[in-house]
């Protein structure tokens, strides 16, 4: 059982433990030891909210399959527990994220001297570019 938050709470059956061995440099134990963790996590089947599935299926971009499965690959351990525990605190992380709620923005008005010096600005520019130069190759 993972505890995510005070109310959310993800059940072990939820999850999806796949031990693959992991690429790279770390010699014979790379090759003979599976180490690396694949975390799934059904989020359609899953517990949680309807609001924060939909959040967390935005957050999580590439990582989700097209069947709605969450996938977090750990290998950066030596030890598949170690490895175990990153991918579940990734896992706990992502939910936390995406059950804050964004907040609204309340749409607020320009004041009247930010528009006035937005407009006097406007007018120094303009001024500063028409006595430039006229035409290319004429003298004053």
């Amino acid at each position: 059982m993972i505890r995510v938050t005070d109310t959310i709470v993800i059940e072990e059956r939820e999850l999806d433990e796949r031990f693959v061995r992991a690429s790279g440099p770390g010699g014979q134990n790379v090759n003979k030891v599976a180490t690396a963790v694949q975390l799934r996590f059904n989020v359609g089947a899953s517990s949680l909210a309807d609001d924060i599935k939909t959040r967390l299926s935005t957050l999580a971009g590439s990582r989700m399959t097209s069947e709605g499965i969450l996938v977090i690959d750990a290998r950066e351990h030596r030890t598949q527990a170690q490895n175990r525990e990153a991918a579940r605190a990734r896992l706990a992380s992502f939910i936390e994220q995406a059950s804050r709620r964004p907040k609204k923005r309340r749409p607020t008005k320009a004041s009247k001297a930010s528009r006035e010096k937005r407009l006097t600005t406007k007018k120094k520019r303009g001024e500063l570019k028409s006595t430039r130069g006229g035409k290319p190759g004429a003298e004053d």
